[in-house]
């Protein structure tokens, strides 16, 4: 192998966080095609994880590795969403983290995820959902999951608040999602507006304003209902509920 080659190398294991997925694309953007990748295989400086993917011999590559490099490197909108952002936030009336299978993968566009990363047998069942919640996303909206040596983004409470609302299927999804915003006693009201304003679901924005005063939050009153498109006509949303005829909608 030539000087060269060892050059392009080292700066690849320079710039890669261990414990995380170099893809084919990255690489070739720091000099190293796939016939040369194929010939790092050979000499010991990479190992195959699937077709495009690559991890370094001796590490353990988990789900927040994988997730590291689809936002790094393929440039996804995908991030930690949903039930999972808030149990990694502290609010959570679900299994802990540590204790649990499920995590929550939320993309803000239409996009499919890599084979590597579907295909893989990671030590939690992945779930991911595309859900084209906001028409523009608030850049205040995401924060960053600290992960032994790398960073991942994930939803901030008040958007993974919106995200687990819009995925409610049943009655009991939505009283979880209330007993959810009962501990939701700090949150910023001029995301919440921005978020709202944006949101595309009728359903998310109502059963949000709803859930909101109910729980008596004082940020509620710093919010101004006038901007927020709340739609027409009634949603059923909870089966067997009372009707809300502020918001138009079914609740327990």
């Amino acid at each position: 192998m030539t000087s060269k080659n060892v050059s392009k190398i080292n700066q690849v294991l320079q710039e890669w966080p261990k414990n995380t997925i170099a893809t084919q694309s990255w690489l070739t953007l720091l000099g190293v095609s796939s016939k040369l990748a194929n010939w790092h295989m050979g000499s010991g400086w990479l190992k195959r994880f699937g077709t495009g993917a690559y991890t370094r011999p001796g590490d353990q590559v988990e789900w927040q590795g994988g997730v590291y490099a689809l936002q790094t490197q393929l440039y996804k909108t995908v991030h930690v969403g949903g039930h999972t952002a808030l149990e990694l936030q502290g609010l959570s009336h679900f299994v802990p983290l540590g204790h649990q299978k499920r995590v929550l993968l939320v993309s803000d566009f239409q996009e499919r995820l890599p084979a590597w990363f579907r295909s893989h047998q990671w030590n939690v069942d992945i779930e991911h959902r595309c859900l084209s919640l906001f028409e523009r996303v608030p850049q205040k909206s995401a924060t960053e999951l600290e992960c032994s040596g790398f960073k991942i983004i994930m939803s901030g409470r008040e958007r993974a608040m919106m995200e687990q609302m819009r995925l409610i299927r049943s009655n009991s999804d939505l009283e979880q999602v209330c007993l959810l915003m009962e501990g939701f006693t700090t949150a910023r009201p001029a995301l919440i507006q921005d978020l709202l304003e944006n949101c595309l679901s009728i359903k998310v924005k109502r059963l949000f304003l709803w859930s909101s005063e109910a729980a008596g939050h004082n940020w509620f009153g710093r919010l101004d209902l006038s901007s927020i498109d709340l739609g027409k006509g009634k949603r059923q949303i909870y089966s067997g509920g009372r009707y809300d005829s502020k918001y138009m909608i079914t609740v327990p």
